[in-house]
């Protein structure tokens, strides 16, 4: 078990080692830089991004001439409506 951990320990530590001596040259950090900043932005969508807002162009409430939007609304209101009615009785 000792000699597993010692083997860890080892490992990373040449692992750390070796980044740092990688990243202690300006072209190498320059390069490593691009590389988060580019892995940054592709797990963070641009639709996080400050200049813009979430991809919703309506939403909360609908517009009282939306008639298929309207529909959807009551449909799913009376649903829960009539859940609720059928449970208490």
């Amino acid at each position: 078990m000792k000699r597993v951990l010692r083997l860890k320990s080892i490992i990373v530590l040449g692992i750390g080692a070796s980044a740092a001596m990688w990243l202690s040259s300006k072209p190498n950090r320059i390069k490593a830089e691009n590389i988060l900043r580019e892995w940054k932005r592709k797990i963070k969508p641009s639709y996080f991004d400050k200049n813009n807002n979430l991809p919703i162009e309506k939403g909360g409430n609908p517009h009282p001439e939306d008639v298929a939007d309207n529909n959807m609304v009551s449909e799913g209101a009376m649903y829960s409506v009539d859940f609720y009615n059928e449970k208490m009785q």
